[in-house]
C-alpha cells in the first residue's frame, strides 16, 4: 500500500533584482519583510559549501553575485539575488509560457499597499477586483515591483478565496 502524500510547506522563493540594496529597501519598506541576512557577496570558489553549491546550480559562467535573505510575517523566506553581468530588466510578461509568472502576498489593506507600491516606483497592472461583490469583501490585484517583477495581492487567504468557488455562479 502506498503511503499518503501530505502537503509540503513553502520554504522560500528566489527573486533576481538589478540592484540588491534597492531590492532590500523596497521589500523591507513597502512589504514590511524582515531582513534576515543583509546583502553580501558570494564568490565562485570550491573551498566553501556555498561556493560549491552555487557552482553546482549556476555552472562556471560567473565570478560573484550579491545575495540577501528576507522573511515574510508567516516565515516564508525571500532570497534576493543580484548578478553583476545579468540583464537588468525583467523579462517580458508572458503568463502563457511554461514557468513561474507571479507570486502572491496577502494584505487586508489592499488599496493602501497598492498605492504604496506605486509611490515607490512599482505599477498597478489592473483595477482592484472583488471575487464576490455581493457576498464577501474578497479583493485581488496584480502589481509590479520597481524592477518589473509581477505579483498579486489578495485580501484574504488562498483557502478562503477559493473554497467558496470563485469561478462559479
Amino acid at each position: 500500500m502506498e503511503k499518503t502524500t501530505y502537503p509540503k510547506s513553502f520554504s522560500h522563493i528566489g527573486i533576481t533584482v538589478p540592484d540588491i540594496q534597492k531590492g532590500v529597501d523596497f521589500y523591507r519598506d513597502v512589504m514590511g519583510w524582515y531582513v534576515i541576512m543583509a546583502p553580501s557577496k558570494v564568490k565562485k570558489e570550491k573551498e566553501t559549501a556555498i561556493g560549491q553549491m552555487c557552482i553546482d546550480v549556476f555552472g562556471d559562467d560567473w565570478e560573484e553575485f550579491e545575495i540577501a535573505h528576507m522573511s515574510t510575517s508567516d516565515g516564508v523566506g525571500i532570497e534576493l539575488f543580484s548578478f553583476p553581468h545579468g540583464v537588468k530588466k525583467a523579462p517580458a510578461f508572458n503568463p502563457f509560457n511554461t514557468g513561474l509568472f507571479h507570486f502572491c502576498i496577502q494584505d487586508p489593506e489592499i488599496e493602501a499597499l497598492t498605492n504604496k507600491i506605486v509611490a515607490h516606483g512599482g505599477k498597478q497592472r489592473m483595477p482592484i477586483r472583488e471575487y464576490y461583490p455581493e457576498e464577501k469583501p474578497f479583493k485581488m490585484v496584480y502589481v509590479e515591483d520597481p524592477f518589473g517583477i509581477v505579483f498579486e495581492i489578495y485580501t484574504h487567504s488562498y483557502e478562503l478565496t477559493y473554497s467558496s468557488g470563485a469561478y462559479q455562479k
